[in-house]
């Protein structure tokens, strides 16, 4: 009798560091990827719109902070659901997980836009800057928006 009980629970301990179910994966890549596609068409309207215009600089700062805030944002989004994607061998679940990836390439619109914005608003945009701002932030607001196991 013991023998069995002691094979099970090696089974169990086996068996909880597998990867996990799908389905589960699938809820939280979803998850991520929903809110980075919702931030990718944000900043699609910001591309198409005409730029914002501020009486001050402290408002343009604020509106900027607010939309590398965004980026940082949807840059996480998308390295999470990597992340939760790549604990199932599930390829579909994988394959959802990457297609925010793309939207990441149109970052660089969004910069020259964001720098056209600030030339008209009196200002400067340092895009070396808001890169460096993007990869230090990332970290800490994917550990904040990762959801619970």
């Amino acid at each position: 009798m013991r023998y069995v009980t002691a094979l099970a629970l090696i089974g169990l301990f086996a068996t909880s560091g597998a990867a996990e179910a799908p389905t589960d994966v699938r809820a939280r890549v979803d998850y991520h990827v929903r809110h980075a596609t919702e931030l990718a068409e944000h900043f699609d309207d910001v591309i198409k719109r005409d730029c914002p215009r501020f009486s001050t600089s402290g408002e343009w700062q604020a509106y900027v902070d607010d939309e590398v805030g965004r980026m940082v944002l949807m840059a996480a989004h998308v390295e999470q659901a990597w992340v939760e994607a790549k604990t199932t061998g599930d390829d579909e679940v994988r394959q959802a997980a990457k297609a925010p990836r793309k939207r990441l390439s149109e970052a660089r619109p969004l910069l020259s836009k964001l720098q056209t914005c600030a030339e008209n608003n009196g200002a400067t945009l340092s895009v070396a800057s808001v890169w460096q701002r993007i990869d230090r932030e990332v970290p800490r607001r994917q550990a904040e928006i990762a959801l619970p196991r």
